[in-house]
C-alpha cells in the first residue's frame, strides 16, 4: 500500500468517522484521515458542518425525556385506547 493510500479515504468511510467524531468515539488516526478527505471533498465538508450544526442545537436545546416508568404507563394506555377504538 503507497504512503498516498493510507490516508485516502471513500466519502461513506469519511461520513461514517464524521458520526464517530461528533460523539467522541473516533481514533486520532480516523480524525487525520477525516481531516486530509474533507481538504478535497467539498460534500463530506457540508457534511461535516451539518453535523456539528445539528449536535451543538441538540445539546443546546437542553431536552428532557420521559424515565422508564412514564413511557410504560403511556404505552399501556395507548394500547388500551387502541384495544377500546377497535372494539
Amino acid at each position: 500500500m503507497s504512503k498516498r493510500r493510507k490516508f485516502l479515504i471513500p466519502c461513506d468511510e469519511a461520513n461514517r468517522v464524521c458520526d464517530k467524531s461528533q460523539y467522541e468515539e473516533a481514533s486520532l488516526w480516523e480524525k487525520i484521515k477525516l481531516s486530509i478527505h474533507l481538504i478535497f471533498c467539498k460534500f463530506c465538508r457540508t457534511y461535516s458542518k451539518n453535523n456539528a450544526k445539528l449536535t451543538h442545537k441538540i445539546k443546546e436545546s437542553k431536552v428532557e425525556c420521559l424515565d422508564k416508568t412514564c413511557k410504560e404507563s403511556m404505552k399501556k394506555d395507548f394500547e388500551k385506547a387502541l384495544k377500546d377504538y377497535s372494539n
